[in-house]
């Protein structure tokens, strides 16, 4: 085993454990003075936290624009990675290591003027050039992940190779000659030394593959070899991707390589190490150099010894564990199937596609459903890396670091959902930080719909970490160095930079969920100032539920909202002055967008009467000098109930708002049934144009509304839509048919059903065993007390409430039948 003159070119492919395991014995063999590896020169001082107990990959080195953070790049390395065991090695035997490739300073710079360029190429109309990604890595596309997602278009080595061979996948004939094979007959240089040649008649046919900016990385490398050289001798090891060994092995003089490196253009950058996950690993998006398998790669780089046995043995742990019944029997077979199918397919040891197919057909039973769990868990991987405290960071991803500490909110690459109770103070703690994360665009969260409870006490989210939440955090330290004055500053710049009225308040209620109270003040004018301006009704309706919204939950989380009440008060009576204009002349899509504004509305002038009565106080708290003030409970209620009947009597407005007024006013109780079954008689009587009566029955009884069971329980009012469809000509039937189907298909099927067999029986035909003097089935002429109490304790029992909380009896203003009222 004799070392090759000059310097020890170790030319690998990335992520390939193989490789690795080549680079390990190579360098043990060859004892190098000093470890040269294909990586940004800035990141030298970073390399010794390769030692640090608490540094596990996968990482990766990300290199970012000081003044322009989100503009970065990132060198991703596994357990497996030759670099990363060259790294290794260093430390362990205080060998010094050195970057040598690009440094990120101009490799920065290259993504900006590509994105410059194709700019101004699209301003002109033309297609972008298919530029190749200015960080080919040689034997796998490119090292750096760049934030310009176009594809490189470039030789693949590996596919020409596996051509040659006779294999039509690259990935199988890499298994073949070199992770199913060890060094030879001891030679630990051998691999490398045939990988070089065959590298070598590649770069003889195809030249730099297409990708013209390998050779200025080239050039910088040769440089760095050669200073190494001039300290080291000829003891000196290059760990780099093996399309570049050719390069680097050919003569060329200094002046050649500093004239092809003259005038690169710079950014100032900065590095760090950032933890990587196995999913990011296996995308391949700008990193040529991903991989469909980190866990089985990191498989075959852990296991010392029959790697197909232990393989078949970590599978069967993962379906035992989903309940799924897999035997020692089973792992035998899988592994006699999987040797089987590589000795019939010529294979020197099964590789992932005969595992794969022999858990297929033995473990799954030739389901590919737990199959894909298999894929998921283990062939890809949930793993999530770690870095050390010790690693340099900006402030904001310091401070970030020291909250998810404090409040054991450890981020995980595994998906998985976050169940909070508001009302504890740690549970409170973590939604305000992740309400905050994601007023600075760090989407670690995501709100999700919360099981069990409507409650606002309560909160959902489902939370992933992924390697580029990195990049976020360092691009939002421009608004901040703590995640607290960051979220501030960036509410406040976002409220003076909102399009729209709309945008603001939920900018509002942002504030109040991530508890941001210095920024509020800011909010709140440009909230009041752009109220006062904008006249457009559909704005303010739908500015106003946002703002109810943000006063339930500055409730819930004891948060001071009168200033927030009072521009929702007064945009409530602006809302009630403009709406019954803007409902007047609207076609039919205009009509159905406003009749939803309308819905809003009303349910935030419910909510809106709840919580700005109790912020009012009594006269007595307020005292005769405190001046005016937001309408009360009632008033809101009694000013927009007066619209309301505004809207029904008014025949310009379309049929599906009035419709939709009369049935607001009956469910709030300000409509008689009489009332109700009045309008409705009028609204569809032969005077009234079919698609307007069609219209007024959307409004009345569609959607989700509970107008189905509305029309169940109230035989007038299902006489008179029977009585008007069954009097709709033939030729008129067709073009209503459409919005009727659309209102009644939206109806539960047991609604349905149950309508269906009423108009079958026919009005008056329903009998009158359960009817009382109001002739709606189930209900008597007057209030049964007896009947409301014995409801009670389900009631209580579904609310959460005792009569402890209650406060119970009579004298306490909350008894039996008031709970009943209340509820009902």
């Amino acid at each position: 085993m004799t070392k090759p003159a000059g310097p020890l070119l170790l030319g690998v492919r990335h992520h390939g454990p193989g490789s690795a395991r080549a680079v390990r014995a190579a360098l043990d063999a060859a004892r190098p003075r000093t470890v040269l590896i294909e990586g940004p020169p800035e990141a030298d001082n970073l390399i010794p936290l390769g030692a640090d107990e608490a540094m596990r990959p996968p990482v990766a080195l990300l290199a970012h624009a000081v003044d322009e953070p989100g503009r970065s790049a990132f060198w991703p390395l596994a357990e497996f990675s030759p670099e990363w065991v060259a790294i290794r090695w260093a430390v362990e035997h205080r060998v010094p290591a050195r970057f040598i490739d690009l440094p990120a300073t101009h490799t920065l710079a290259w993504g900006k003027q590509d994105e410059t360029a194709l700019d101004t190429e699209a301003g002109e109309g033309s297609e972008p050039a298919a530029d190749a990604d200015e960080s080919g890595d040689g034997a796998n596309g490119s090292r750096a992940e760049e934030s310009d997602p176009r594809a490189a278009v470039r030789v693949d080595p590996l596919a020409v190779l596996a051509d040659v061979a006779g294999y039509d996948d690259p990935e199988r004939w890499w298994e073949d000659v070199v992770e199913h094979r060890g060094t030879g007959d001891g030679d630990a240089f051998a691999p490398f030394l045939g990988l070089e040649e065959a590298m070598g008649a590649l770069r003889e046919a195809y030249g730099s593959g297409g990708h013209d900016r390998d050779l200025v990385r080239e050039a910088y490398m040769r440089l760095q070899v050669r200073a190494a050289q001039r300290e080291f001798g000829d003891d000196v090891a290059v760990v780099c991707g093996a399309w570049h060994v050719p390069a680097l092995r050919q003569k060329s003089t200094v002046g050649a390589d500093k004239a092809l490196l003259k005038g690169l253009p710079k950014v100032k950058a900065d590095m760090t190490w950032v933890p990587w996950t196995n999913r990011r690993l296996a995308r391949v998006s700008g990193y040529g150099a991903g991989i469909d398998s980190p866990g089985w790669y990191g498989h075959l780089f852990s296991a010392s010894d029959r790697p197909v046995e232990r393989w078949m043995t970590k599978v069967a742990g993962l379906l035992r564990d989903e309940d799924r019944i897999v035997s020692s029997a089973h792992v035998i077979e899988a592994v006699r199937l999987a040797e089987t199918l590589a000795a019939m397919r010529g294979r020197p040891l099964p590789g992932l596609s005969e595992t794969t197919d022999a858990v297929r057909a033995v473990m799954c039973e030739g389901s590919d459903v737990p199959l894909a769990l298999v894929q998921d868990r283990l062939v890809v991987g949930d793993v999530l890396g770690e870095v050390p405290r010790s690693a340099p960071a900006v402030p904001l991803q310091r401070d970030l670091d020291r909250i998810q500490r404090r409040l054991r909110l450890k981020p995980e690459a595994l998906e998985r959902e976050l169940e909070l109770d508001l009302r504890k103070e740690n549970d409170a703690e973590r939604s305000r930080l992740l309400h905050r994360l994601r007023l600075l665009r760090v989407e670690w969260g995501e709100p999700v719909a919360s099981r069990g409870s409507t409650g606002t006490f309560r909160e959902t989210w489902r939370l992933r970490w992924e390697p580029e939440l990195s990049v976020r955090v360092a691009e939002a330290g421009v608004w901040g160095t703590t995640v607290f004055a960051a979220a501030t500053a960036k509410a406040e710049a976002d409220a003076v930079s909102a399009p729209g009225l709309a945008d603001v308040t939920a900018l509002a209620e942002r504030c109040l969920l991530a508890e941001l109270p210095d920024a509020l003040p800011t909010v709140m004018r440009i909230l009041a100032d752009r109220a006062s301006l904008d006249t457009d009704v559909g704005h303010l309706a739908q500015a106003l539920p946002a703002l109810v919204r943000s006063l339930r939950y500055g409730d819930v989380r004891g948060t001071d909202t009168g200033a927030l009440a009072e521009v929702a008060a007064g945009l409530a009576e602006r809302v009630f002055v403009g709406l019954p204009p803007a409902c007047a002349a609207l076609d039919a899509d205009a009509a159905e967008e406003m009749r939803r504004h309308v819905d809003a509305v009303h349910g935030a002038i419910g909510l809106l009467g709840d919580v700005v009565a109790p912020a009012r106080g009594t006269s007595t708290e307020r005292g005769a000098s405190d001046g005016p003030s937001a309408p009360g409970h009632g008033e809101l209620r009694e000013r927009w109930h007066a619209v309301l009947r505004v809207l029904v009597v008014r025949d310009t407005v379309p049929g599906v708002i009035r419709g939709r007024a009369v049935r607001l006013l009956l469910d709030d109780g300000e409509l008689a049934q009489d009332e109700a079954a009045r309008a409705m008689g009028l609204a569809l009587s032969p005077g009234t144009p079919p698609g307007d009566a069609a219209a007024w029955i959307e409004g009345f009884v569609g959607g989700g509304s509970g107008g189905g069971m509305l029309l169940v329980h109230d035989e007038r009012l299902l006489g008179l839509v029977d009585a008007w469809l069954t009097g709709v000509s033939a030729e008129v039937f067709t073009d209503v048919l459409p919005l009727l189907r659309r209102t009644f298909s939206a109806y539960e099927p047991g609604v349905r059903r149950t309508l269906g067999e009423l108009v079958r029986r026919g009005p008056g035909e329903r009998g009158g065993a359960g009817t009382g003097g109001s002739g709606i089935p189930g209900f008597a002429a007057e209030f049964d007390a007896d009947r409301a109490d014995a409801v009670v304790p389900v009631v209580r029992l579904l609310l959460g409430l005792d009569l402890v909380e209650m406060g119970g009896g009579a004298d306490s203003g909350l008894g039996d039948n008031n709970l009943v009222g209340a509820t009902g």
